[in-house]
């Protein structure tokens, strides 16, 4: 089996699989490639109800990236208070919160630039 590249568009729809897959909420996508001087090409933000929830939100969509793309995060920042876990998969970053956190934070206010596309549920 030969090790092709994974598209982006790929990897952004199995990443929302996985967060779906385990009820992940307020999944948004955003498109930073029009903003200069951006450390990736999109940011995918979604919301957990718990440092569970947002756990399992992180190891869910592993998961279902190595099992279908045959990929894994670059980096990851976060997963032992589980806040707020950073998933880097260089071209796409991953931001899993729990509300409060992800509302004291605004990523989306902060990047108001972005292209902002509301996933919804499946």
């Amino acid at each position: 089996m030969t090790n092709k590249q994974v598209s982006t568009d790929d990897l952004i729809s199995v990443i929302i699989q996985g967060i779906e897959e385990v009820k992940g909420e307020d999944i948004q996508l955003l498109d930073l490639r029009e903003i200069e001087n951006t450390v990736c090409d999109y940011f995918i933000i979604c919301s957990g109800n718990s440092n569970t929830q947002v756990k399992a939100i992180s190891g869910s969509v592993q998961k279902m990236v190595s099992k279908q793309l045959k990929d894994k995060p670059w980096h990851i920042e976060g997963e032992n208070i589980a806040e707020w876990i950073l998933m880097d998969y260089v071209n796409v970053a991953v931001h899993i919160f729990q509300k409060q956190t992800r509302d004291f934070y605004d990523i989306e206010g902060l990047w108001g630039d972005a292209k902002i596309t509301e996933i919804k549920p499946a």
